[in-house]
């Protein structure tokens, strides 16, 4: 039986069907059409086919205010609530019911073939899908039975994991001797040339400051010159001790280096 909360869907929809009183069934042969008065239906509206759950309810309701006339609540199909005649395809017999559970079985027949197919169709399908929804249920159910696979751990029971342990590769060395690359080139991309032989002698030839060229040719000058006294101390006056009578005598020139090998005289 249908829940009170399901939804309940319109399956079909025939605006035309007629509705016969048929009489009691007199053998097991089966109904027959041509037992019923068909030329006088005893009442004349649409069909439509709802579907509540796995039930499925057949409706007969006023064309025009849609009341309910007759309902036919099916269980399965085919089956006792929707029976076929012997006679005819556009025929049908409904076991329907009232609120208060009594039944009564009524004719009901389409006047274009068409429409008595959508109706058996209709009624097909939704028991077919019925059938699918029992199976898969039982499927889960003997699923829920069955032994589960325990992939839990048991007490004591440890796993490990080895997670970034590849091969370590060996990194290339650097070249050249010592394990020591070589030095990148200056930023100016040119080598400075090494230090050539004539600044080499540039720097012997280097002329020596002037004190102690003095020094030194005062030192190497003739003793016999009697007004001149010469000092072995550098750190002292050179001219300090001269007497008052240097005025008549020409004050001495700087010393230069001879260019001839001649010594200069005072």
């Amino acid at each position: 039986m249908a829940s009170e909360g399901e939804y309940e869907s319109i399956l079909c929809v025939k605006p035309d069907v007629n509705v016969y009183r048929i009489p009691p069934r007199a053998s097991n042969r089966g109904y027959r059409a041509a037992d019923w008065k068909l030329d006088t239906p005893d009442w004349t509206g649409r069909m439509r086919i709802t579907a509540k759950g796995k039930v499925a309810y057949i409706k007969l309701e006023d064309k025009i205010s849609g009341e309910l006339f007759a309902q036919a609540p099916i269980q399965e199909y085919p089956g006792i609530a929707v029976e076929t005649v012997s006679d005819s395809s556009r025929y049908f017999v409904l076991r329907i019911q009232d609120d208060n559970g009594r039944s009564a079985f009524i004719g009901v027949g389409f006047g274009d073939r068409g429409d008595s197919f959508d109706f058996n169709v209709t009624l097909q399908d939704h028991f077919k899908w019925v059938k699918q929804e029992i199976e898969i249920s039982k499927g889960s159910q003997a699923a829920d039975s069955g032994p589960k696979l325990d992939l839990g751990f048991k007490e004591g029971q440890t796993i490990t994991l080895n997670i970034g342990q590849g091969k370590k590769r060996d990194k290339p060395r650097p070249q050249g001797s010592g394990g020591l690359g070589l030095l990148p080139p200056p930023p100016g991309g040119k080598i400075a040339p090494p230090p050539s032989s004539n600044h080499n002698l540039q720097s012997s030839n280097t002329v020596q400051p002037m004190g102690e060229a003095q020094t030194d040719c005062l030192l190497e000058l003739d003793s016999s010159n009697s007004n001149t006294v010469v000092q072995s101390n550098p750190s002292s006056d050179l001219w300090g001790d001269f007497s008052s009578s240097a005025s008549s005598v020409a004050p001495a020139a700087p010393c230069q280096e001879p260019s001839s090998g001649n010594w200069v005289q005072f």
